[in-house]
């Protein structure tokens, strides 16, 4: 068994209810913020190299059998790239059954370093962000059991995010937030154009932050009339406080639509800071 580093101290188990994350036609402005009740989930950093392989796992089983995306045959039922090595994986685990059911992964600034980049630098150029790469880490791989996809794991996983944020003194996320080509049974790109078209209109980032994507979905040559919401989770994010900072990119192997993102926890939400207990200035 392959020990790792622990990038901060055990957390305790977090308690959140079985609140809904994808909000029906009835309930279209549901919070992501649940209020604490017992639950069976906890939430931990992997400290071998066996807890890496079930979240690797829980990636192959979301992203490969569910959205049809072409992984690399590394390991059989896996989920495996170059960045593995170099992250942290954050784990939401089931403890009635002890599996699982979410996880990220976590490229700090000097893991990034002695990766050579991070893995958003292979879809965007992040040019206009060297100033913050100092204090910046990378979110990835995010995903949730499709039998636990309510408020309770994200809310779990944020949590933990913020602390480790908090603990090691840094100051922005950055990452690539999906959007699946797959709409209405159609493979098409119009969804993805539709909801870049919206979220330029209301939480795109300072030119400053802008930036390229290197294979761009080809917005402009799409139809952006579709009536659609953003996917749950990065309606998450902007309920956050975080900024689109340009055009998608398109990833052939996931065949997703991906917006680059990022969170600042200066730009976190007062009652969202008190939530995860960080303070509020």
């Amino acid at each position: 068994m392959k020990e790792l580093p622990n990038p901060t101290f055990a957390l305790s188990p977090v308690y959140f209810p079985r609140g809904s994350l994808h909000p029906g036609p009835a309930n279209p402005n549901v919070d992501f913020l649940p209020r604490r009740v017992q639950s069976t989930i906890q939430v931990a950093w992997a400290k071998h190299q066996d807890e890496v392989r079930e979240a690797q796992q829980l990636r192959y089983s979301v992203f490969a059998t569910e959205m049809g995306a072409r992984l690399p045959k590394t390991l059989p039922g896996h989920d495996i790239d170059l960045f593995d090595d170099y992250c942290e994986h954050l784990l939401v685990r089931d403890t009635l059954r002890g599996q699982v059911i979410g996880t990220y992964r976590v490229l700090t600034p000097a893991q990034a370093k002695r990766a050579g980049s991070t893995y958003s630098d292979t879809e965007f150029d992040l040019t206009r962000l060297r100033d913050l790469r100092k204090r910046m880490v990378e979110l990835g791989r995010s995903c949730v059991h499709a039998e636990h996809r309510h408020g309770g794991v994200i809310m779990a996983l944020w949590g933990a995010l913020f602390e480790f944020m908090d603990r090691n003194r840094l100051d922005t996320m950055i990452g690539c937030a999906s959007i699946p080509m797959l709409h209405n049974g159609v493979v098409t790109g119009d969804a993805a154009a539709s909801i870049w078209h919206q979220l330029r209109e209301t939480h795109l980032a300072n030119i400053q932050y802008h930036v390229r994507p290197r294979l761009p979905l080809p917005v402009d040559e799409l139809g952006h009339g579709v009536q659609i919401d953003p996917p749950a989770l990065i309606k998450g994010y902007l309920r956050l406080g975080a900024k689109v900072l340009g055009a998608p990119a398109w990833d052939p192997d996931f065949n997703t639509a991906d917006l680059p993102m990022m969170m600042r926890t200066a730009d976190l939400p007062a009652r969202y800071r008190r939530h995860f207990s960080m303070g509020v200035p």
